[in-house]
């Protein structure tokens, strides 16, 4: 079943994956506790924000009629008839040449159409102590005037379902009432590297053995993509072991991740372990550089990710296959790396039949988008990773990229996401 090791198109990859997509079900979630979660519902507005006119400064309100010839020239004179503080309401229906004072988010008063900022009046007191304020400008109708609904009308749809909750949006909930909010229950991923060449963190290297960095990023890749994860570990080049704990991984979790095992060595075990499962083997490679043995298994209807024990290779298979799946879940309507254009900021001359992913940072310079790739372009660097916060295109072909190259960008960092997928533009012949 494994043994065929014809490359696929990206375009068929995405698809193939994709045909398994599935949407995650609801919960309720504390405001306190929403931040960086997903809506299951749109939000919509319940009332008119703000719902009644109110005065965004500190300051007096007026009626505009009374303002009229007011100059330096000609001062004009209003009593002060009442205080309003923010959450208080007056009472008092303000007639010829008076004046309320009002502080900000206040309700405007009865018949007042028009505020002056404290800032812009003289205030005095009568002998008897009444107050007063002098006016040296004229005011028209409206202003500096919040009015109810501006910001947001009954029945305006504010935020659609699946999007991000951030700090902009726990306000909104917040406004609008929302103590719990209706989430997406996130799938929880379990992970798997394999490799008995792999230490912990914690342990001294030895000849031979390298720290395990995959299980460690892809974690922050699920959780940067909205998902929960697993921790299963790191298991030998044993394929009891391997088997037994994918099992595991199984029943307890919405999507299983493996990296490393997934080449044609005689340690490598995912295809053994796929056939061992009776799983469907989707594809187990694809014409990208790096990332090209990137595998995919289903088993009724669960989805196995055999990524590359290469660091960049893991990581742009994840971010290509995985994230997307675990966006759509999530109710996004753009579950794909948002794609711009830019310009190429160094040459790669050589020519290549699969479609290249390069690891860039992105800088604008004279108003121009450009791809600075970082580090060493080999699948195997794990440098480039940390500084890199998007993924310059290469597609295959038969020619190379010079600078200045325009290319597509897809953005790593961005939360806003794309509908469609990239897809190879122009094809070479596998």
């Amino acid at each position: 079943m494994v043994e065929n090791r014809k490359p696929i198109w990206i375009k068929e990859a995405t698809e193939m994956v994709m045909h398994f997509k599935k949407r995650g079900s609801f919960e309720k979630v504390s405001l306190d506790d929403c931040d960086g979660r997903f809506l299951a519902q749109p939000l919509k507005a319940d009332h008119d924000v703000p719902p009644f006119n109110r005065s965004p400064y500190d300051g007096f309100a007026l009626r505009a009629s009374d303002t009229i010839g007011a100059s330096r020239e000609n001062p004009l004179t209003f009593e002060v008839v009442d205080e309003i503080g923010a959450g208080s309401v007056s009472h008092y229906e303000l007639g010829s040449m008076e004046s309320i004072r009002i502080m900000t988010g206040a309700q405007i008063p009865q018949n007042a159409d028009c505020v002056i900022m404290l800032e812009l009046v003289q205030e005095k007191k009568h002998s008897n102590g009444r107050q007063y304020i002098v006016l040296k400008r004229p005011l028209q109708k409206g202003d500096n005037i919040s009015f109810q609904g501006e910001d947001a009308k009954l029945g305006t749809s504010l935020i659609k379902q699946g999007e991000k909750i951030n700090p902009g949006v726990k306000a909104l909930l917040a406004t609008f009432g929302y103590p719990e909010v209706p989430c997406v229950k996130p799938p929880l991923v379990g992970i798997i590297t394999t490799g008995s060449e792999l230490l912990r963190p914690e342990e001294d290297l030895v000849p031979g053995k390298i720290r395990n960095s995959n299980g460690y990023m892809i974690e922050a890749q699920i959780v940067r993509a909205g998902g929960l994860y697993k921790r299963y570990g790191s298991v030998a080049d044993q394929f009891k072991d391997l088997l037994s704990i994918v099992k595991k991984a199984m029943t307890e979790c919405d999507i299983v991740i493996t990296t490393g095992g997934v080449s044609v060595g005689d340690y490598d075990y995912m295809p053994k372990v796929y056939q061992s499962l009776g799983a469907e083997l989707l594809f187990n490679k694809i014409a990208m550089r790096p990332g090209s043995v990137t595998s995919c298994a289903q088993k009724d209807g669960k989805l196995f990710f055999g990524l590359s024990g290469n660091p960049s290779a893991c990581y742009i298979g994840f971010e290509l296959y995985v994230r997307p799946y675990i966006r759509y879940w999530l109710y996004s309507s753009k579950p794909y790396l948002k794609k711009i254009t830019g310009k190429l900021k160094s040459d790669f001359p050589k020519a290549n039949p699969f479609s290249r992913f390069v690891r860039c940072k992105l800088s604008i310079e004279n108003g121009h988008v450009y791809a600075n790739p970082v580090g060493l372009d080999k699948s195997g660097v794990v440098t480039s990773l940390a500084w890199a916060d998007c993924l310059a295109v290469l597609p295959g072909g038969t020619k190379g990229f010079a600078v200045e190259d325009s290319v597509e960008i897809l953005m790593l960092e961005d939360q806003e996401g794309s509908e469609d997928p990239w897809i190879e533009s122009r094809f070479s012949k596998l």
